[in-house]
């Protein structure tokens, strides 16, 4: 553990943990969420697992619901509609502007997400390849430079990893980053901006199946 983990507040743990529980799927949609509970599975007290359940609440993951305990929120296909049309119009921006303002280092760390994300998918991890694709478009969004979008982006953040989560085809997606990867680096704004718009294609298909395939389990 790091010094700057040592010195965390104990509730930033706690909504980190329930966080990726929630996006991973481990902790399912309308799920209860209540804090004595919680306390007991992660041996802390109570406080702390309040305010980390207000933090999801403002995160747009969690419902609330009346005195110690929520719900995992259930996205209904109106609330997943609204996501898919904010992203199309962020996400599209962000890889144009990633394109004309790329740096070197900023080329580096988003290689380096998208190693994690292609080995994570060859080795059928899919909570890891999940995880490392987000990281791919908000690193996307860092390249950008533009303040405006990343504290949109900071907003939306939680809600969108969610989104991104969405599927099971590990491999499309990875080499789909990998197009837009070379495109970012050859700076390449009209070709990265037609492969966004396929990408955001390829997303919103993959997640209607993954969906199907949950509500037929």
């Amino acid at each position: 553990m790091t010094a700057a983990e040592e010195f965390r507040p104990e509730s930033e743990r706690i909504t980190r943990t329930l966080r990726d529980q929630i996006i991973d799927g481990t902790r399912a949609p309308g799920s209860r969420l209540v804090e004595r509970e919680i306390a007991a599975e992660l041996d802390v007290s109570r406080l702390p697992v309040r305010d980390a359940l207000r933090d999801l609440v403002n995160e747009g993951l969690v419902t609330p619901r009346p005195r110690t305990w929520a719900v995992v929120r259930e996205f209904t296909n109106s609330d997943i509609t609204d996501l898919i049309e904010v992203r199309s119009a962020l996400e599209v921006l962000a890889f144009r502007l990633a394109a004309q303002r790329r740096t070197r280092a900023g080329l580096a760390k988003l290689r380096a997400d998208l190693d994690a994300e292609q080995s994570a998918a060859a080795r059928g991890d899919g909570a890891e390849a999940r995880r490392a694709a987000a990281d791919f478009h908000e690193t996307v969004t860092e390249l950008a430079d533009n303040a405006l979008l990343t504290e949109l982006e900071g907003t939306l953040r939680s809600r969108m990893r969610w989104l991104l989560g969405q599927h099971d085809d590990f491999t499309v997606v990875a080499e789909e980053h990998e197009e837009l990867y070379r495109r970012i680096e050859a700076r390449d704004v009209a070709g990265v901006e037609e492969l966004a718009l396929r990408h955001l294609e390829t997303s919103q298909s993959k997640a209607t199946e993954h969906r199907r395939k949950l509500a037929s389990e």
